[in-house]
């Protein structure tokens, strides 16, 4: 309709043109064929206009008909799926139902074991209470019959337990022990004998003097100078002091300081060579010399690194094994005995299955803290220790050097080795010079710890300190209290003192009966 409406209002407006065209001065016929032309203009409107309504109709009709197909699709598909969730609902309804039932029957078991607990309780109750009554008599009977109350049984019987558990734990472990030792020194001897056999070192023995040789007694005025200058002045620059007159045809240069006596030895020698001996020509030829020594002491510490196969050492370090060279210790060379001492821990750690070259590093290295250049307050092993650390020597060399002397914690392998092979070079036959006091002093010191112990009356050091044997009273001790003697006094010995090699520990118990005939 709507078409149809603007169909007409169309025409009327061409119509309306037309006439007001005409209007403005046109004439009666062409005014007249301009009304037929509109009249036919208005027709062909109607009639375009009734067609588009027609086909517009058709257009609706044919999609109010696919609207309403569709509308019918979607009421059966939701039809559909409400059917389907009904019959899940349902099922959900029947297995809720289902487990309902069976939760009932589960409460009513609980339920029932429930009320069997119950019973068995009260009847678990009752027969406590019928043991703890028996018991109770039993007990009462016993103490009539022991004639000893519960406490006093249970100590006696607690009393007898740990003598028996103390007598078995004794020999058990001396058992174990004696299995151990057996074991451990015929595998320790083994490796010790080894090493020793396949390790020969010089041994030399320095004093704290040097002997120069003279070619005659005539040098010596020559040496001594005018009023003395010339030998005040020797012992001025090299610190050391000059015996001229005890020895014909020798000159004795006394100092603790080996470096400083094989300076001052090699400048004397330059100066008799030269014969121009005056207090100028000393110093100059003594500062010339101390030069080379140090040129000397770095070509000792060199050739020795290369001559036992060590690389990548520090100078300092190397500096301070050339100079441990000019250094004893007990009479003992130092140098001499480090060499021995890396030459040992090789062979040993090879045995051992350890690495050779760590265990021969730190071995040279383990007494490099006898040689300091500047006074320090740690002992020679720490101060090594700090020395291998500061020139980057790695975590089990540090370790090994600084506790060969026990004075801290060993956390390497090869730390044990170090002190096991320093303990063998040093003791050697001949390869050092004991103190005569602090060797009578360790005399002392030994039967000391063993007549501390209750029940020892004597103890004597014999053997030259090598075995402590110890005299017990036979009324105080019992055989057992006689082992446990002798262990303690092997663990005090350990602990609190210093020896070379091992200290056999022997306990004595005799009992002597004595009677007269008259």
């Amino acid at each position: 309709m709507d078409l149809i409406c603007v169909a007409f209002a169309v025409g009327g407006l061409v119509i309306g043109l037309i006439i007001g065209k005409l209007a403005f001065g046109q004439s009666a016929k062409q005014k007249e064929i301009a009304e037929k032309e509109a009249e036919g203009i208005l027709k062909e409107a109607r009639k375009a206009a009734q067609a588009t309504v027609k086909e517009k109709e058709l257009e609706a009709e044919a999609k109010l008909a696919r609207m309403e197909s569709e509308a019918e699709r979607r009421y059966q598909k939701r039809d559909q799926h409400v059917n389907e969730r009904d019959k899940k609902v349902k099922q959900k309804d029947k297995e809720l139902a289902k487990e309902r039932e069976r939760m009932k029957r589960r409460d009513q078991d609980i339920d029932r074991l429930t009320q069997q607990l119950e019973k068995d309780r009260e009847q678990l109750q009752l027969k406590r209470a019928e043991v703890d009554k028996a018991h109770a008599e039993n007990v009462s009977r016993l103490e009539q019959l022991a004639q000893l109350s519960a406490d006093e049984a249970r100590k006696e019987l607690m009393e007898s337990l740990k003598e028996d558990a103390r007598s078995r734990a004794m020999a058990s472990i001396q058992q174990i022990a004696d299995e151990a030792k057996a074991n451990a020194n015929k595998e320790a001897k083994r490796i010790i004998l080894q090493t020793i056999q396949r390790t020969a070192a010089e041994q030399t023995i320095e004093n704290c003097v040097s002997v120069f040789n003279l070619q005659s007694d005539d040098q010596k005025g020559q040496i001594i100078g005018r009023e003395g200058r010339n030998i005040r002045a020797l012992e001025a620059v090299t610190g050391v002091e000059f015996v001229v007159d005890d020895t014909p045809e020798a000159i004795i240069i006394s100092g603790f300081d080996s470096v400083r006596r094989e300076v001052a030895r090699l400048s004397l020698q330059r100066l008799t060579s030269d014969g121009r001996i005056h207090p100028a020509r000393i110093e100059e030829v003594v500062n010339k010399t101390r030069k080379q020594m140090e040129d000397h002491i770095k070509e000792i510490g060199e050739r020795t690194v290369i001559e036992l196969g060590i690389n990548g050492l520090h100078p300092k370090l190397v500096r301070a094994v050339g100079r441990m060279r000019f250094r004893s210790s007990y009479g003992q060379n130092l140098l001499q005995h480090s060499r021995e001492v890396a030459n040992l821990c090789a062979t040993m750690a090879a045995e051992l299955g350890l690495d050779a070259k760590q265990a021969k590093r730190a071995g040279l290295l383990h007494d490099i803290g006898k040689v300091p250049e500047e006074e320090s307050e740690l002992s020679h092993a720490l101060l090594g220790g700090k020395w291998c650390e500061k020139y980057g020597e790695k975590p089990d060399v540090i370790n090994a050097v600084a506790a060969h002397h026990d004075e801290i914690e060993m956390t390497h392998l090869i730390s044990p080795i170090i002190q096991a092979c320093d303990a063998i070079s040093g003791a050697r036959p001949g390869a050092r010079r004991e103190i005569m006091e602090s060797y009578i002093q360790r005399i002392k010191d030994l039967e000391k710890v063993a007549i501390s112990q209750d029940g020892v009356d004597e103890a004597y050091a014999i053997q030259a300190g090598r075995e402590l044997r110890v005299i017990v009273s036979s009324e105080k001790v019992t055989d057992q209290r006689a082992e446990e003697i002798a262990m303690t006094i092997s663990e005090k010995i350990q602990d609190e003192m210093q020896y070379p090699g091992h200290i056999k520990v022997t306990v004595i118990r005799e009992h002597r009966a004595v009677s007269f005939a008259k």
